[in-house]
């Protein structure tokens, strides 16, 4: 029951990114997170806010059309208060019938604060990229342009 609402928990963060939903994103994360996705950007690590880790989202994948997040093979491990996740990630980024995949795993952490479970730290690692690797820089143009 308990790796359940883990698994859910850490889920949020990805199909709430894809409905850009960011409260349900928010309500996932902890105020502070150690991100770490230094193997697709090339930036350390750092501990974020969850609103700056949102507005950065925000800045970004609304520029998609549409996106696809798909998590699979979850390894769960808990101690007490304090959980770890590892799994599968593939992300499809969509602008008309162009597509930007990104595949790799994740590797996150989550306390249990007031009965829920929120992300502390949150690392993808990069495996994969295919399709139309100008689609990002397309997403940022178009957000920037208020489209």
């Amino acid at each position: 029951m308990e790796k359940d609402k883990i698994i859910q928990t850490f889920s949020a963060i990805f199909t709430g990114a894809d409905e850009h939903n960011w409260t349900k994103v928010q309500n996932a994360m902890a105020a502070d997170v150690l991100l770490d996705y230094s193997s697709l950007s090339g930036n350390p690590a750092a501990t974020l806010t969850s609103e700056k880790i949102i507005d950065t989202w925000k800045g970004f994948l609304p520029g998609f059309d549409r996106t696809h997040h798909q998590l699979s093979e979850f390894e769960v491990e808990i101690d007490q208060a304090i959980s770890t996740i590892h799994c599968l990630g593939k992300a499809d980024h969509f602008i008309g019938k162009e597509a930007w995949t990104v595949e790799g795993t994740y590797d996150a952490e989550l306390e249990l604060k007031n009965s829920n479970w929120v992300v502390t730290k949150l690392a993808f690692h990069l495996t994969r990229l295919t399709g139309n690797t100008t689609l990002p820089s397309e997403a940022l143009k178009k957000v920037s342009a208020g489209n």
